[in-house]
């Protein structure tokens, strides 16, 4: 019943205008000279040489979370998918590289390394994305590895998977109570990789998979009414409609990966409301990207990136271009000037000082994606 009520009063919300945003303020549109300063800047002060990894903060200190390595190697791959500048190329094998040699060779057994199933998720995706730029094998062959390490368990690790082949979905992890629920930020990456997976291989088992936990996800975890992806789920309790950027990216992400493979219009309608509930009611008032300041949750945006381009481009959704632009546009004109940085706050100039690097992370990333404008 509670879950009800608070959809219905989110419903309303919606209805009545709640949170609908003001016309933005015109700025300077960014260049595609800009996005390579921002991806120069960004690898300049966070990427170690020689750990091959990225570190925490801007002066070169730390090794930033594990999960997190994915996303800025994402990041590095839509830098060369957008320049075809052959460096990006290199930087994502030592990227790779460098993973391979901190976190025991991907060895997804180790659970001191890989402790929660979302981590290797992340890894997993990016893994066959590498495949589909490069054709290396090895690529493939550990995203696969580890997909199945994550459904399923594996040898001398404490758990037999994530997945739960009696009520459905994907738990978030096996060490502790609270990490046994159902979360959002492995049931929706879970979707995305198989269903990249079965574009590479064609193997029907893991478009089966990918349409299973969507739908469990689609029951569980969002509302199609309003677009609200509920961060979990536990056990019979109602799901805790908590709104995350990256939680109501990879939903975005993995229902437009389904609709392309499928055809089928409800995936797209899906994507949609997603994106319509970050727009309208998780932005500001004049359509600038919710925030957030807890450990690691600056990378959210950077998360959002990825996948809102994948509407847009595959599903012909160019409406939120200008919106898209008009952040990337807010947040470089109030970067560091001397440094290149930005800061997730898009609203407030870059603050001087020691940035980490998630939180520096998501104006760059969109600009590796988004178009300026005129392109």
């Amino acid at each position: 019943m509670k879950k009800y009520l608070s959809v219905l009063l989110l419903t309303i919300a919606v209805l009545c205008g709640t949170g609908l945003n003001a016309k933005p303020k015109k700025v300077e549109g960014f260049t595609s000279a800009d996005s390579d300063k921002a991806m120069e800047s960004f690898q300049r002060l966070f990427y170690n040489p020689e750990m091959k990894l990225y570190s925490t903060t801007c002066d070169g200190k730390g090794r930033a979370a594990i999960w997190t390595q994915a996303i800025y190697w994402d990041m590095v791959m839509n830098a060369y998918i957008r320049t075809q500048d052959t460096r990006y190329l290199r930087l994502m094998e030592d990227v790779y590289q460098g993973a391979y040699e901190q976190y025991d060779g991907y060895n997804w057994n180790n659970t001191v390394e890989w402790f929660i199933y979302d981590d290797i998720m992340w890894w997993v995706i990016s893994l066959a994305r590498a495949y589909e730029i490069t054709g290396e094998q090895h690529y493939l062959d550990l995203s696969r590895s580890g997909f199945r390490r994550v459904w399923e368990g594996g040898p001398d690790v404490p758990d037999n998977g994530s997945y739960d082949p009696e009520k459905g979905g994907m738990k978030w992890g096996w060490n502790r109570d609270e990490w046994r629920g159902k979360m959002a930020c492995i049931n929706y990456p879970t979707v995305i990789a198989a269903a990249i997976l079965y574009n590479i291989t064609g193997e029907e088992d893991y478009l089966e998979k990918a349409v299973e936990i969507y739908g469990w996800a689609r029951n569980n975890l969002f509302s199609p009414a309003v677009g609200i992806v509920a961060d979990s789920k536990h056990g019979d309790n109602p799901p805790h409609w908590k709104a995350h950027l990256y939680n109501q990216a990879t939903c975005i992400g993995a229902a437009v990966e389904l609709y392309k493979i499928t055809g089928e219009k409800r995936y797209k309608k899906d994507a949609v409301r997603a994106t319509d509930f970050v727009r309208h009611e998780m932005s500001d008032s004049e359509g600038l990207l919710p925030f957030e300041n807890g450990i690691e949750q600056g990378v959210y945006a950077a998360i959002f990136a990825q996948y809102i381009i994948r509407l847009v481009e595959d599903c012909g959704r160019k409406e939120y271009l200008p919106w898209l632009r008009y952040n990337i546009d807010t947040a470089w004109g109030n970067r560091d000037r001397e440094r290149g940085l930005t800061f997730k706050d898009f609203a407030n100039p870059c603050p001087v000082g020691t940035i980490e690097v998630y939180d520096a992370s998501a104006c760059p990333a969109l600009m590796q994606v988004v178009p300026p404008a005129g392109k």
